[in-house]
């Protein structure tokens, strides 16, 4: 070979490696941080809810253990999810949009207003399909999530005719569904969400101080003509849970004493008095609060640890997607799930007013359960992406 087509040669080289190495994306592992915190966080809610409804099943002549096997049969249904939105390319969910939004809704209507919905404490958020309970408010956060970043992707247009005919429309027809069963807590979940996807999409901050001060005049509006009495003991309960210790603000009232018995360390595993019939739905909505007393203060920070580094991976996962339908998507789940254990906790603690949300991966709900699981296998799968960084061809 001649010097000339050895140096031929080389140049064809090197352009073919800075073309294999400079464009597209890269994948790379799923995010090890991520996948270790939610780890930590299910194995503690097994345990948690073990502790906190093993008494109930005995007293009721059941097994020990009949909540804690029901929502690790969910762990699996919900794994099997996660599997398969890790391997599956998050940009082909918005394939599924309009399947998803109209299933949702179907669902939702089913529950509201036919006698497939089933009633729990006052509330008819559960519908039973082939002997299965589900709560479809529940998967309507990944479907709200998933329209929203598909028509923000390009721009957060709010005036956009097309935007409302395809998405705006069935997201409030959702929001409509879901407050009247009444579940006030999800609404306020997703009208939260979709605020910060707004905002991340690089939303009108005018526009955004425009709604926020037509929703407050709303809420001032929904207090005194929409909003049902009950809600607003709930109100009037927070603030002075003392009044009605027997009734209203019963709940308050043994949450806080779990708290106050926990101190620093707890009582230990197993030990919590409140759960012996003195704090209802200790397993689901105050879960939180028997953690406290068996774990003490200890326990408590290491819940929010976790939250909080799940909540920080997410959004340095948004930050390295080199795609904005990707950045919006790992957006939404994280502060989805980072906000209802928000909300979980501060009710828990009285910080906020009483609210029927569960604590994501902890609390006993298994549509709860499965729906957090693959919305973490999206996000570990958006995780996958990378932008490659321009290496160097001098060097080769």
């Amino acid at each position: 070979m001649s010097y000339q087509e050895s140096d031929s040669y080389n140049e064809e080289n090197i352009k073919r490696h800075r073309k294999h190495h400079l464009g597209g994306t890269m994948l790379s592992a799923p995010d090890r941080v991520l996948l270790i915190t939610v780890t930590f966080l299910v194995i503690i809610g097994f345990m948690a809810i073990f502790s906190a409804s093993a008494p109930k099943c005995i007293e009721d002549g059941g097994n020990p253990a009949q909540f804690l096997i029901k929502q690790i049969i969910c762990f699996v249904v919900g794994f099997i999810g996660l599997r398969f939105f890790i391997n599956h390319d998050y940009k082909k969910l918005a394939d599924w949009n309009v399947v998803f939004i109209g299933t949702i809704i179907v669902l939702l209507v089913l529950v509201d207003f036919t006698p497939l919905g089933v009633t729990v404490n006052g509330a008819k958020r559960w519908i039973n399909l082939l002997g299965f309970q589900l709560q479809p408010s529940e998967f309507a956060k990944p479907a709200v999530i998933l329209m929203l970043a598909y028509i923000f992707k390009n721009n957060a247009d709010l005036f956009d005719k097309n935007k409302w005919t395809t998405a705006f429309i069935p997201i409030i027809l959702i929001l409509g569904l879901v407050f009247i069963q009444p579940n006030l807590s999800m609404v306020i979940l997703l009208l939260a969400t979709g605020v910060v996807m707004f905002l991340c999409a690089g939303g009108s901050l005018k526009l955004f101080f425009s709604m926020m001060g037509a929703m407050i005049f709303s809420v001032v509006v929904a207090a005194t003509t929409i909003i049902k009495p009950y809600q607003m003991q709930r109100i009037v309960t927070w603030q002075h849970p003392e009044l009605d210790p027997q009734g209203a603000g019963y709940n308050i009232i043994q949450s806080l004493i779990a708290f106050a018995t926990g101190g620093l360390t707890g009582v230990g595993y197993g030990g919590s008095i409140q759960k012996l019939s003195y704090l209802p739905e200790c397993h689901t909505d105050f879960i939180f609060a028997i953690i406290a007393e068996e774990l003490g203060w200890v326990g408590c920070v290491l819940i929010i640890g976790l939250f909080w580094t799940f909540i920080h991976r997410g959004f340095i996962i948004a930050s390295r997607c080199p795609d904005m339908f990707g950045k919006l998507l790992a957006i939404g789940i994280t502060f989805s799930i980072g906000f209802q254990a928000f909300l979980n906790m501060s009710v828990a603690s009285s910080f906020f007013p009483t609210t029927g949300v569960p604590l994501p991966f902890i609390s006993y709900g298994g549509s709860s359960l499965i729906v957090s699981m693959c919305m973490v296998g999206v996000l570990l799968n958006i995780s996958k992406k990378r932008i490659k960084k321009i290496r160097n061809v001098e060097n080769v």
